[in-house]
């Protein structure tokens, strides 16, 4: 389970820096080795090493040290594209995520966001994850039982549309936040205004700004929430050695917009929504313009997503067996701390 401290033990997940900030992450399993270009080392002898210590691999000091969530996020086997750790934190912070709230996210994708909302929940309230394909929910189910140790048991999975069943999980006015990560939000906005209570959130995740567009103009028209606020979030980091100190040469820039908007009471009308611009017109190519196919990106392969449920499952039950035969573990490795691409040998 994650969040262990102490020596390593058997099933600990160990995130292994060598030279270059090379890094490596794996499952501690009896019988398996960790391997680099300079030699091996058994994965028993890590046992009883304190976390954070220095061990020596082909006469090479390596770093090992037990992930934070952000690295086991940016390493875990993916079906979807993730939400990174830095849009992650600001929507629990605006989103205000804290324990016995009632939560509903779609889609899951590879479980990147639902392990930010389970850590914050902290094993009260619930949290209700929507999601249209099978194998993206099954890698998103093992990647959050390999973080936990086991399922988290106030987190339920649905295989569907939020927008035709969110109904039947969350009754009306029962729910406390809701939060898209999706292609076409707006096609939510009625079901995600009946589940939510008064003051509730509604948080979408877009990637362009036509979707932005047409999202707020789905609140506004709606007329059961506040005025939508909409962010995005660029991270720069810096080079600090000396006095030479200046921002690196690369930086995490856009990954995507938030917009936020509170659930006001039935029959309340906010005074702004009554100076409303004109009504935006849009059409399905102006969506379709911006989808991730038109704009070249790869779509994830059924091959890709099968790969990546098989590796996350391996991984989790590593990690929940403690000792498991050599073959039951999946070794996760990036290439580098900056590298979004983590790949899974």
């Amino acid at each position: 389970m994650m969040g262990k401290t102490g020596p390593f033990q058997w099933g600990d997940v160990v995130q292994i820096t060598g030279p270059k900030q090379k890094m490596h992450t794996i499952v501690l399993t009896e019988g398996k080795q960790f391997g680099t270009q300079r030699g091996a080392m058994p994965h028993e002898e890590f046992i009883g090493v304190d976390d954070g210590s220095l061990i020596t691999v082909g006469g090479v000091e390596h770093l090992a040290i037990r992930p934070l969530l952000h690295d086991y996020v940016m390493s875990m086997p993916r079906g979807a594209a993730i939400i990174y750790p830095k849009d992650a934190a600001h929507i629990v912070g605006f989103a205000d995520i804290h324990p016995d709230l009632t939560v509903v996210e779609a889609g899951v994708g590879s479980g990147a966001l639902s392990l930010w909302l389970l850590r914050a929940l902290h094993g009260t309230g619930r949290l209700v994850s929507f999601e249209r394909r099978e194998e993206f929910r099954d890698v998103a189910e093992a990647n959050v039982a390999g973080f936990f140790g086991e399922r988290p048991g106030n987190w339920e999975t649905v295989l569907g549309d939020l927008a035709e069943e969110l109904g039947e999980h969350v009754p009306d006015g029962e729910a406390d936040r809701v939060l898209l990560d999706m292609l076409a939000p707006w096609e939510c906005v009625d079901a995600s205004a009946r589940a939510l209570r008064p003051g509730g959130l509604i948080l979408c995740y877009v990637a362009t700004v036509t979707q932005l567009s047409r999202v707020v103009e789905a609140i506004r028209a709606d007329g059961r929430f506040t005025a939508p606020k909409s962010t995005e979030t660029l991270v720069r980091g810096w080079h600090v050695e000396g006095l030479a100190v200046r921002p690196d040469h690369r930086m995490v820039a856009h990954t995507g917009f938030l917009m936020t908007a509170r659930r006001v009471a039935d029959g309340v009308e906010l005074p702004s929504f009554r100076r409303r611009a004109a009504k935006a017109e849009f059409a399905d190519a102006d969506i379709e313009a911006w989808t991730p196919g038109a704009l070249g990106d790869r779509v994830p392969s059924a091959k890709r997503a099968r790969r990546a449920r098989r590796d996350a499952v391996r991984q989790a039950d590593a990690i929940a067996a403690g000792t498991a035969s050599p073959d039951a573990a999946a070794e996760v490795a990036a290439d580098s701390p900056g590298d979004d691409s983590p790949r899974v040998d």
